[in-house]
């Protein structure tokens, strides 16, 4: 499956990359969201995906924050 795939590369990554990852997608979705306003949207489901990637990442932020302690 693709999502293990970018699971397994998201938790080879250091927590420094994750935040560098978290900004972007973060600057993704802002951009599909401001072209869904403006109609300009074809795949609407890439907002989902882009969603449902930034949870993940925090996610695995969240558990190395965990495991540092």
């Amino acid at each position: 499956m693709k999502t293990s795939a970018y699971l397994e590369e998201l938790k080879s990554l250091t927590v420094t990359d994750l935040q560098a990852r978290l900004v972007d997608a973060k600057k993704e979705l802002f951009n599909l969201r401001f072209q869904n306003a403006t109609n300009q949207l074809d795949n609407t489901s890439r907002i989902k995906e882009v969603r449902k990637n930034i949870a993940r990442i925090q996610t695995i932020i969240t558990q190395k924050a965990g495991a540092a302690e």
